[in-house]
This record gives structure tokens, C-alpha cells and sequence, in this order.
């Protein structure tokens, strides 16, 4: 048996696992119900609670924004319209060079005291970072010190959502008696290449931390958390420390998530494609410069990891497509199985996180060496500096390795 066969043969092994793998997990692969008609708490003014409809616990939703002129108006007016009763918006303008902080401000003046608009809208300016900290995760911090809610909403400053949303995850959340509820948003992109790319990006995601197993209650390590949608239980947050305790994470969704697991707390990950919506990158071209700023902190910083990634990306994912094309004989029986098993994963998973996926998959090829161009430059970007640059300010590597390590965090 040549090296060929003995690759097409590894290749096809790991597939297979990962077919049986996505439909063991089904049963894990939630989606946000919407109320049946007559549901207690279904659009009626009230939240479900233990059974019964009683007064609606508060929720506070914080919004981190800097330099979101753009899209703070809609995402904020969006949240306004709520149908659930008992809200509190706390927007923290992070030092934003823009608009961001004046169309808070006239957003709240227009928002006081307007009929059918009983939500209220707090603005903080934060106008300096203190040490130890990256932006957004000392916003968000910020925010939850001025909160008042049970529930603490933590969102993005680009995400639309339907009118029922908070309503339909807060009866969610206790119905599953969870301290957690984040939601997968419908993706909104622009042209064949860049939906092409984050379909493959989410894809490959998914099989590196199987987002699903934080809906399994028996293991306390894996865990997930969306920036979009993270909905917990006030407990919960300061259970788990709070964003101080990632305060230099740039991954703090993920973090946060993680955390909930390792502390033995319940989490619920559920599709939010028919509640929320955010529109990622609006380029491809956009989309490479984002991602290579801090990709590398997805692999812990560690040059051995993004190297695995990177081999394992071309022996896994792309090498399996020229071996069906290139080779005969067993070997490429081999590795067009592995093709086939590889859409079939594909198509399972993206489904299932987004509610589309088609022919895109056929391009897969070149998503591959993409990503791992992205990922090889963001550890030499990365490694050039001495440390990443984030929502301009630098951070350096010693810094973010040693928060790591108190973290903790694989």
C-alpha cells in the first residue's frame, strides 16, 4: 500500500467520523421557536415564567459600539420595537471618532417621551481605555455596571432583529431552565465570493469546536458563545467573572460561552435565522483584512496549533479534491468518497447554521487555500508587530499570552 492509499484511506476515516459525528448531534442542533398561537406569553405583553404569566423579568441589553455610524441607528430603533415589556437599552459609545456618539444622543432625546416607545435608552461615552483591557470587552463591562436587568442581553451595534425576539428567547431560556441562550444569526452577505468564503469559514468552525455540544448538559468543557445574541441570567455573569475575566480576549463571545460550560452552568446554542440578522463583512476583500487581524488568537497564539490547522486544512480539505482529479486507482476511489462524505457534512452543518447552502460548496477548493493564506498571515502579522491591533489600539503578544495563561483557556 503506497503513501497515496495509506492518505486517501486517513482522509475517508475522518470524514466518515465526521458524518457520524454531525448526525449524532442532531438532537443537539436547536432552533428558536417562535409561539404557537394561544401560548402563554405568545405576543401578549408577558414572559411565561415556571408555567404561569407573571410580571416579565427585566432584561438589560448592552450595546458595545465604536465607529458604527453606519448601522447604530437601525440596530438600536430595531430594539425599541420590542415586543417584550420590561426593557432597558444601555448603548456605550467606545470611543468612537465618528457620528457613533451624537446619534446615540439624539436617538435617546428622540426616543424620551415618544408615544408607543416606553423602552428606556441609556448612553454612556467611554473615552479612554484603561490598561488591561481590549475595547469592546471593557464597553460591555461597563455597560453591565450600570444594568439593572435579571437578564443581561449582550449584543453587537450591527445586528437587526425581529420584533419578537427577546420575547421568544427569554421564554426559551426558561423553558429549557438554561443560564445561557445564544443565537446563530442569518448571515447577510453580498456577491457569490464572499458568501462562497464565510459559508466555508462557519463550516470549518463548526467542525474545529462543534458549537453543538454546549447543548449537551453531561460535559462541562465546550461551550459557545455568538456576539450577536448572548442572553444570560445576571447569576450566571457574575458567576462566571464577568468580562473581567476575558477582559483581554478577543475572541470574548467564544470566551464567554466557554466559561458557561466549565462552570457548570446550563447553555442552550439555537438557530436565530427567522430573528436575527447582521451582515458580517460587506467585501470579500473586507472580509481578509478582518479576519487576518486576529485570526491567529483563535489558535491560542501558538505558532505549533495555526501550523496544524494549516496541514490539516490541506491534507483534510484540499488535497482530497486534486487526489479525486489527479490519481487513479484506489487512491482516488479513495478520496472522491472523502469528496462526497466532505459535502455531505457540508451541507448538513450549513444548513443547519444558516438555513442555505448550495452549489458554493463546489468551489471549496480555492475557499481552502484562501483560509490558509489568512490564517498564515495573520500569525506573520501578528508575530511582525509583537501583538495585534484592535479597534485601534494596539495590544502586544506578552500581554496576550499571559492573559491567556491566567485564563486559562486551551
Amino acid at each position: 500500500m503506497g503513501v497515496m492509499d495509506i492518505w486517501a484511506l486517513a482522509a475517508l476515516a475522518y470524514w466518515l467520523f465526521m458524518l457520524w459525528d454531525t448526525l449524532r448531534a442532531r438532537q443537539w442542533m436547536l432552533k428558536l421557536p417562535r409561539p404557537e398561537p394561544g401560548q402563554a406569553g405568545g405576543r401578549t405583553g408577558k414572559a411565561p415564567q415556571d408555567g404561569k404569566e407573571s410580571e416579565a423579568p427585566l432584561v438589560s441589553i448592552i450595546i458595545a459600539a465604536k465607529e458604527e455610524e453606519s448601522s447604530i441607528v437601525e440596530t438600536v430603533k430595531h430594539l425599541l420595537g420590542q415586543t417584550y415589556p420590561r426593557l432597558e437599552i444601555i448603548a456605550v459609545n467606545d470611543r468612537s471618532q465618528d457620528t457613533t456618539g451624537r446619534k446615540l444622543d439624539e436617538l435617546r432625546r428622540w426616543s424620551e417621551g415618544r408615544a408607543g416607545i416606553a423602552v428606556p435608552l441609556r448612553v454612556i461615552h467611554i473615552t479612554s481605555l484603561p490598561s488591561g483591557w481590549l475595547g469592546k470587552n471593557h464597553a460591555l463591562y461597563q455597560g453591565y455596571l450600570q444594568a439593572r436587568g435579571k437578564y443581561l442581553l449582550f449584543t453587537d451595534a450591527d445586528v437587526q432583529f425581529e420584533p419578537g425576539t427577546v420575547e421568544d428567547a427569554v421564554r426559551f431560556l426558561q423553558e429549557q431552565q438554561a443560564d445561557h441562550v445564544t443565537l446563530a444569526p442569518r448571515m447577510l452577505v453580498r456577491g457569490l465570493w464572499l458568501r462562497t468564503f464565510v459559508q466555508f469559514f462557519f463550516f470549518t468552525l463548526s467542525l474545529y469546536v462543534r458549537p453543538w455540544r454546549g447543548n449537551d448538559d453531561f460535559q462541562h468543557r465546550h461551550g459557545m458563545g455568538i456576539g450577536a445574541f448572548n442572553l444570560i441570567t445576571r447569576q450566571a455573569y457574575e458567576r462566571i467573572g464577568t468580562h473581567r475575566a476575558i477582559a483581554l480576549r478577543p475572541d470574548d463571545d467564544l470566551q464567554l460561552g466557554r466559561r458557561v460550560k466549565e462552570a457548570r452552568l446550563r447553555q442552550r446554542l439555537a438557530s436565530g435565522t427567522e430573528h436575527i440578522a447582521v451582515e458580517w463583512y460587506t467585501s470579500l476583500g473586507e472580509a481578509i483584512r478582518g479576519l487576518e487581524k486576529n485570526l491567529f488568537s483563535g489558535f491560542g497564539y501558538r505558532l505549533s496549533v495555526a501550523a496544524l490547522g494549516v496541514l490539516g486544512q490541506l491534507a483534510l480539505f484540499l488535497f482530497p479534491w486534486a487526489g479525486m482529479l489527479l490519481l487513479s486507482g484506489p487512491a482516488a476511489w479513495g478520496f472522491a468518497l472523502s469528496v462526497v462524505l466532505m459535502l455531505a457534512v457540508y451541507f448538513l452543518l450549513i444548513r443547519s447554521i444558516t438555513g442555505e447552502g448550495g452549489f458554493e460548496a463546489l468551489l471549496m477548493p480555492l475557499t481552502v487555500v484562501l483560509l490558509c493564506y489568512i490564517v498564515t498571515r495573520s500569525v506573520w502579522l501578528t508575530l511582525r508587530q509583537g501583538g495585534i491591533y484592535w479597534r485601534g489600539t494596539f495590544y502586544s503578544l506578552r500581554e496576550l499570552r499571559r492573559m491567556k495563561a491566567r485564563d486559562g483557556s486551551d
